[in-house]
């Protein structure tokens, strides 16, 4: 008798069955959660590593309640996650996938004109146009 064939379920592509309105609108709370400086300083310490409340405080200089109040709307996006540790939370990122795009964007902000001009250059030296890109 022949065994039976293992199934296989693909999981597809939200970007298949979305269009780029719906997208949009599903990304915009969680940009944001992020608009705001001291949230992304806050996510940008836990991408490097988890961290609990305290150690966010000794890092950004903010009290525990500010701290905390950050923190919720970060939450509530689902971008990062509390996870009990002990008689404190250690927060952890959604997904390590997101961190480094993260800290892709952070380190656009310390480009000079001059290095941001090369990111937009093709790979023949040519400035990228919306059909080369």
């Amino acid at each position: 008798m022949a065994r039976p064939s293992k199934l296989r379920v693909a999981v597809s592509d939200p970007a298949q069955w979305l269009s780029e309105r719906e997208r949009a609108q599903m990304l915009a709370p969680k940009l944001r959660a992020l608009a705001d400086e001291t949230r992304l300083t806050l996510i940008l310490l836990i991408a490097q590593r988890p961290r609990t409340v305290k150690e966010l405080q000794e890092a950004t200089g903010l009290s525990q309640t500010l701290v905390s109040h950050h923190l919720a709307p970060l939450r509530e996006q689902n971008l990062v996650e509390a996870i009990p540790k002990g008689r404190s939370n250690q927060y952890v990122m959604c997904c390590q996938t997101l961190a480094e795009p993260l800290r892709m964007f952070a380190s656009l902000a310390a480009m000079d004109p001059e290095t941001v001009a090369a990111c937009l250059q093709t790979g023949d030296g040519e400035p990228a146009t919306a059909q080369g890109a």
